[in-house]
């Protein structure tokens, strides 16, 4: 069953345009494989999906980059491979001119729907 999309979290990524328009895209599709079912809205000015009702996670693009947020605990793995696009505050950025690693971006959705304690919806 594909997840339900929100017009508004179309039009926050049609205003942003060519290399971050697109990596906005791959971090929607990719979070919506590591949170199933998710629901799309504008939260905090930023795509989120929710679960049940609890924001599970949020992305958003800027001039030079794209972030996902929060920063979940993860594994011993996660945190080291997070180390060089921590940015504070819970926040990983992901720089436009260097590889989009969405199998980072998967764990980190993943992990944060696990520690939101909610399971996917059907």
């Amino acid at each position: 069953m594909s997840s339900p999309r929100s017009a508004e979290v179309d039009a926050y990524i049609e205003t942003h345009v060519g290399e971050v328009h697109d990596r906005l895209l791959a971090l929607r599709e990719t979070l919506h494989r590591a949170v199933p079912g998710a629901l799309e809205k504008i939260s905090y000015g930023v795509p989120t999906l929710s679960v049940a009702g609890k924001n599970v996670v949020h992305f958003g693009g800027f001039k030079a980059h794209v972030s996902v947020y929060p920063v979940p605990t993860g594994d011993e793995a996660f945190a080291a491979d997070i180390v060089v696009y921590w940015a504070g505050r819970g926040t990983l950025k992901f720089p436009i001119n260097a590889p989009l690693p969405l199998d980072l971006v998967y764990r980190q959705g993943a992990f944060l729907l696990a520690e939101r304690g909610v399971l996917p919806e059907a």
